[in-house]
């Protein structure tokens, strides 16, 4: 029984995390997850994979009121907990990666609950109608009317281009113009209507709202990597499906920041710097 459970691990997580935001507790669902599972008879389930769906579905549904009364009190900007992308990411394949970057996740909080699970299970894991009813326990009709009511609350989402390649050159750009005081170079960079967030979770210093267009976003990028320091250890990632910087300090990382590329230039940062969401980025002991 716990080799069949772990075979459906992975798609799991992906599926919490892309309804809860955060990899902490979508690891939780998991785990709830994995003790009803174990409280089921050898072969008595006969689909695992939908079964495991609907009890993820069903967990999750019951956080995410608390977790939304969390998050309208929540100091500054609310951004999503970052997890680690590459080759052996545990957020799945390529085709899924646009369903859980930044952007993505942050649009997501404008659903209800219900709105947020039909939405997810039809645009990132391309359930029909049929299978997300009976994962919801809801009419197929229900269901087509959530996810129109989703589609419409979420709106045109902007596309990014894909990681790697011009967009990390563009990326190191980026990096390379704002440790050295570029201020030309940020500008090359940067779109005009590009917009910063920062999530420090009321725990560090972070800009409460969003600054926004180009002359503010560099004095805004120009002022942080002033105020560096020495010692500080940059690297580049894969994050949430994007390129990203990750900032450590004495290997624990201290940011986290998401870049959104599109036609060429840096249309989005997203920083984030509260400690309780980066444990994943931090080294190894030993490294």
């Amino acid at each position: 029984m716990i080799e069949e459970f772990e075979a459906h691990r992975v798609r799991m997580f992906g599926l919490a995390y892309r309804m809860l935001g955060s990899a902490a507790e979508a690891e939780d669902v998991v785990q709830d997850a994995y003790l009803r599972w174990s409280g089921t008879e050898p072969g008595g389930v006969a689909a695992p994979g939908a079964w495991l769906a609907k009890v993820v579905v069903n967990l999750c549904l019951n956080r995410l009121t608390s977790a939304r009364a969390t998050r309208e009190s929540h100091v500054g900007a609310w951004l999503p907990e970052p997890v680690p992308t590459g080759e052996l990411g545990p957020l799945e394949t390529a085709e899924q990666r646009d369903s859980v970057s930044m952007a993505f996740l942050v649009l997501l909080e404008r659903l209800t609950p219900a709105e947020r699970a039909v939405f997810v299970l039809r645009e990132a894991f391309a359930y029909g109608y049929r299978e997300i009813a009976e994962v919801l326990d809801l009419s197929e009709a229900g269901c087509r009317q959530l996810h129109h009511r989703a589609r419409r609350r979420v709106g045109e989402r902007r596309r990014f281009d894909a990681p790697g390649g011009r967009r990390r050159l563009i990326v190191e750009r980026f990096l390379e113009a704002a440790r050295s005081g570029d201020l030309a170079g940020l500008e090359q960079v940067l779109a005009a209507d590009v917009i910063a967030w920062a999530d420090g979770g009321g725990k560090v210093s972070a800009a409460l709202r969003p600054v926004l267009g180009r002359a503010k976003v560099i004095r805004y990028v120009a002022g942080i990597a002033a105020g560096a320091g020495e010692g500080l250890d940059v690297r580049h990632a894969e994050v949430n499906g994007q390129d990203a910087i990750v900032a450590l300090y004495g290997g624990q990382a201290v940011m986290v920041l998401v870049v959104d590329v599109a036609d060429g230039v840096v249309v989005g940062l997203r920083s984030v710097l509260d400690p309780g969401k980066l444990s994943r980025f931090g080294e190894p002991p030993g490294s």
